[in-house]
């Protein structure tokens, strides 16, 4: 993994593409973060830690994916150190995605440069492929937070500029702010997975299309919900038990049935594998998180191969009836 070429050695050639300004070529799949260093939701720590996060790491890019998103406020920085220790250790050549947090008493152009600093002294780079807008908060206008992104493109900080959780209108306004300066808005990370499909009928999705705009997919297996692991008789702990409720656990039934269906038809993959397969051939880039080898190793199994048409459109009528 110290190059390019040795990643195309690692998967097939659709299993890589462009994104945006990046020069060098990404993982149709990558890995999310926020769980490396988080003890609040993920509880790290706690039946996970450093160890089984760089066995994650080590699997994940040794299977040829090369893409990873943190951000500042993922465990207070730890993720982003944690990402910086595994790049040091391994010596590997990765593409690293990580955003500004706009919290309210951040409101100056100041404030985004020490933020960015910050990231860039956690990580250990001196330019970070994809720096994003976490999420589109008031009381800063998005237009000023947009501008910042493009200072820190023209002064070489940041090689693509992107932002997550913007719905259409303000994917169409950070859009357009870039544009005058001649700068391309690369992605918009958002959720999408079979049981959250929103983006596709708010006009994310649209807005994203017209402007060539990526998307990024986050918890593109529904937090544990399309694994199969959790029913109405074994729901999920911690923070996801007030989340999904047993009624929603009962209605997603069919669906998980159908992704187990569907992975035995493709030589044993996993309802995991399957869905985020099915955010691939959305035209997303899925993100999951890796806490372990095994959760790894799944991630990794969802490349080198595509559902048909005809299993995507199956899979979509029954998401239909699931989230209406």
């Amino acid at each position: 993994m110290k190059s390019e070429e040795t990643q195309l050695t690692k998967a097939n050639m659709d299993d890589y593409t462009n994104l945006g300004t990046i020069s060098q070529k990404i993982s149709t799949l990558g890995i999310g973060t926020w769980a490396w260093g988080d003890r609040s939701f993920w509880g790290y720590g706690s039946g996970y830690d450093l160890n089984d996060i760089r066995e994650a790491f080590l699997t994940t890019i040794s299977n040829g994916i090369n893409f990873f998103d943190t951000a500042e406020v993922y465990g207070n920085g730890l993720s982003e150190k944690i990402l910086s220790q595994l790049m040091e250790e391994s010596k590997s050549d990765l593409v690293v995605a990580t955003k500004f947090f706009p919290f309210p008493w951040r409101w100056r152009a100041a404030d985004f440069r020490k933020a960015l600093s910050n990231s860039l002294k956690r990580l250990n780079l001196t330019r970070v492929h994809l720096y994003q807008i976490h999420w589109p908060f008031p009381p800063i206008p998005i237009e000023k937070w947009v501008s910042c992104l493009a200072d820190a493109y023209e002064a070489g900080l940041v090689e693509a500029v992107g932002v997550s959780n913007y719905d259409a209108d303000q994917v169409r306004r950070a859009h357009d702010v870039l544009a005058k300066r001649g700068i391309p808005l690369t992605s918009n990370q958002v959720p999408y997975s079979l049981i959250n499909r929103k983006i596709e009928k708010n006009g994310v999705v649209q807005a994203c299309q017209e402007r060539q705009i990526h998307i990024i997919a986050y918890s593109p297996i529904g937090q544990g919900m399309l694994t199969g692991k959790y029913s109405e008789q074994n729901p999920p702990s911690g923070a996801r038990r007030f989340m999904y409720s047993k009624q929603f656990l009962r209605k997603l039934k069919p669906l998980q049935d159908k992704l187990r269906e569907i992975g035995k038809a493709h030589d044993g993959k996993t309802p995991a594998q399957v869905a985020l397969n099915w955010v691939i051939c959305k035209g997303a880039i899925p993100i999951p998180g890796a806490k372990n080898r095994k959760q790894a190793e799944e991630n990794a199994g969802a490349l080198n191969w595509r559902l048909s048409p005809d299993e995507v459109k199956t899979l979509d009528q029954l998401s239909d009836q699931l989230v209406g």
